[in-house]
């Protein structure tokens, strides 16, 4: 059955022209949910006639692929994920500037592109944060966490899910935000010490908080709209911001280069920051904070405003340096 998708025609009058309709195909790989995914390209291919062809990866995975095409590459756009691998592919001359206008975008979306020369664009914003399943813990007679330190307690043992930095971008952002907290030296001993209630280290970082919200385990870290998404479809979790300060994310939106499909590629980047279509998340219960200041901001999505945000330095944490040497040392001292 096809699918068809709520979006103002304004989105075709005014970024969409009859020459750039022309375009055929386009390969994007998509580093959100697999809903979101499918719904932003079938709305993409159903207003442009524009062949899509997705899959879904985390943005290690994709980084990784990235690198490995350089050159050559199959990808013409990767859409969404955190935004620090999209800046070491940016810094690492993998990508392109798109040269869309982003003049409607929020400052901290800007910023992604002033970073970047203009190889990323800011999509959306998204707060990390700590889950628990308030049953599991109410049966086993255990004090919920408020903070990032009391992840450490005995009491957590083999109750703690979290993704492995090395696949996932929401794991990266964790990683780098105990670092920026905490210092690095000290983070590295927190870590290790959480670890030791860690029951799996999973590949994606939206999967720990679907398992506490299935009962598979009693706490998760990741990103509070994932967890929104999960309380309001009836599982019983509770969101934490820890106390000591938390991270966010800037989802990335980034032209590969050496694009084989450049101006449906260019077509994708004016639609996705789009006001009209960074609208369409509330359809499949994408709760985050969307970059165009024009598009609607879901009642129920975490309000920055409200939480202890860290300054979170994305030109450090987002370079191929500090990556690198941040994971081997996270592959050493806790994993």
């Amino acid at each position: 059955m096809k699918k068809h998708y709520v979006i103002g025609a304004a989105v075709l009058a005014a970024v969409f022209s009859a020459q750039q309709l022309a375009a055929e195909e386009i390969s994007i790989v998509c580093s959100n949910e697999q809903d979101w995914c499918d719904l932003m390209t079938g709305a993409f291919a159903e207003k442009t006639g524009i062949d899509v062809n997705m899959v879904r990866k985390s943005t290690g995975e994709t980084l990784a692929q990235v690198r490995a095409e350089a050159g050559n590459p199959k990808i013409d756009v990767w859409w969404g994920g955190t935004g620090d691998p999209h800046l070491i592919a940016a810094a690492e001359g993998l990508t392109q500037p798109s040269g869309v206008d982003t003049s409607e975008l929020l400052g901290w979306a800007q910023k992604m592109g002033e970073i970047s020369g203009g190889r990323t664009i800011g999509i959306h914003l998204g707060v990390l944060g700590v889950a628990y399943n308030s049953e599991i813990l109410a049966e086993k007679g255990i004090t919920p966490p408020a903070c990032w330190k009391d992840l450490t307690d005995p009491a957590y043992a083999g109750e703690i899910q979290v993704a492995n930095p090395n696949s996932s971008g929401t794991a990266y952002t964790e990683l780098a935000t105990v670092v920026q907290v905490f210092g690095e030296d000290e983070a590295f001993k927190l870590l290790a010490e959480i670890g030791k209630n860690v029951n799996q280290y999973t590949k994606s970082g939206s999967a720990p908080s679907k398992a506490a919200a299935r009962g598979e385990t009693g706490i998760s870290i990741g990103f509070e709209h994932d967890m929104v998404k999960l309380k309001l479809a009836g599982f019983p979790l509770e969101i934490v911001s820890p106390c000591e300060g938390t991270g966010y994310e800037v989802g990335g939106l980034s032209i590969i280069e050496g694009a084989k499909n450049l101006e449906a590629a260019k077509l994708f980047v004016a639609f996705a920051i789009s006001a009209e279509a960074q609208s369409l998340g509330p359809q499949v219960g994408v709760y985050n904070v969307p970059s165009n200041a024009k598009a609607i901001l879901p009642a129920e999505a975490p309000d920055p405003t409200t939480i202890k945000l860290i300054d979170y330095d994305f030109a450090t944490y987002g370079s191929t340096a500090t990556r690198e040497r941040l994971l081997s040392r996270w592959d050493t001292e806790v994993k």
